[in-house]
């Protein structure tokens, strides 16, 4: 860092990413992107926005907003857009966490909430999850902080009931409970908070088109919400970066979220290799937690993950290991394409017969 970089910040650790990495066939099983491509009908929805790029973007998102709400069946004022479920969370932090708030989070969950507070200087409150990397509501209960769960979390890839999430929220009445849903469509149906938000006026939903709708380089997430809760996000947004979705991607998520039968097609197609991969992983050694999500969180005893993910990396097969406490002996690894997984259950298959 230069010397100009301000003291507050230099102990900031940054979010590290899964690589991205441009060469030619490569498997690229290491970030949780869809292996699909975005509906057919964005490619038409964004050509036609194309000349409208001239004039600033929409900041109400209005048309998008509508789509997100006819999917989910809510209104559009329960609706906030932002870059990747990511910028959401930011706003929801800023809005809902200071420094006599702070934000309780898991152990073994998402880091970019840990990053999050680090940078917006929110006190942090580190809850373990179990030995088997269930969650605990009991410490999440009367805790006068804001609350984020990851549901399915990530990395483990296990879904908490939706009654155990109303606990929280019981329990928290006068604090922000934030539900980080982003692999939620890939887990069985009823599993989202979604029917909580009736009941509660303290929860948030957030929600990314990087996974089930196949836009990851469109960076596009929202949330849902409380009207006034929305309100507090977009004060926040609108004093920093009110046009913060640009119209090309404006039209794309409107696009890819309103074409609900290859939404349908290509998740359930995953779900099935999904499974697939899990059935071969276990015949060859390895162990997993139940996956709601569109990865697995795998470790095996045959030879240690982290020599199994470098040599997976040398063939050209990318999949993502962790260094923190806990998890430095696990493996998460997006479901592709079967040709996809096909070719890094040959790379693997070498690698143990070794």
């Amino acid at each position: 860092m230069s010397r100009y970089f301000t003291k507050m910040l230099s102990a900031l650790e940054p979010y590290v990413p899964g690589e991205q990495l441009k060469l030619q066939n490569l498997v690229k099983l290491n970030a949780n992107e869809n292996p699909y491509p975005p509906s057919p009908a964005v490619a038409q929805a964004v050509a036609q926005a194309v000349p409208g790029l001239r004039l600033y973007s929409d900041l109400t998102n209005a048309d998008l907003n509508a789509a997100i709400a006819a999917h989910w069946g809510v209104q559009p004022e329960n609706i906030l857009c932002g870059n990747g479920s990511d910028e959401n969370l930011l706003l929801a932090l800023r809005a809902f966490c200071d420094a006599d708030t702070p934000l309780a989070f898991a152990d073994v969950t998402y880091s970019f909430y840990a990053v999050l507070c680090d940078l917006l200087h929110i006190p942090q409150h580190v809850i373990p999850l179990r030995q088997d990397f269930t969650l605990d509501t009991a410490p999440y209960c009367g805790l006068r902080e804001t609350v984020v769960i990851a549901n399915p979390n990530a990395p483990t890839g296990l879904l908490l009931p939706v009654p155990e999430i109303e606990k929280i929220l019981q329990a928290n009445p006068d604090n922000i409970v934030v539900v980080d849903e982003t692999y939620i469509e890939f887990a069985p149906a009823g599993a989202s908070c979604l029917p909580l938000l009736e009941r509660y006026d303290n929860l948030v939903i957030t929600h990314t088109f990087s996974k089930t709708h196949n836009l990851a380089g469109a960076r596009l997430g929202y949330c849902i919400a409380r009207p006034e809760l929305i309100a507090d996000m977009n004060r926040v947004k609108f004093s920093y970066s009110p046009y913060n979705v640009n119209s090309l991607t404006q039209a794309a998520g409107a696009a890819a979220i309103r074409d609900e039968a290859y939404f349908a097609q290509t998740r359930d197609a995953l779900l099935k290799t999904r499974q697939q991969t899990a059935e071969k992983l276990r015949s060859r050694g390895f162990t997993m937690t139940e996956s709601h999500t569109n990865f697995l969180f795998a470790t095996t005893d045959r030879m240690p993950c982290r020599e199994i993910f470098e040599q997976l990396r040398q063939r050209g097969v990318l999949i993502r290991r962790f260094d923190a406490p806990r998890i430095e002996n696990y493996l998460r690894i997006t479901i592709g394409t079967d040709a996809e997984m096909a070719r890094f259950f040959a790379a693997l298959d070498e690698i143990l017969a070794q």
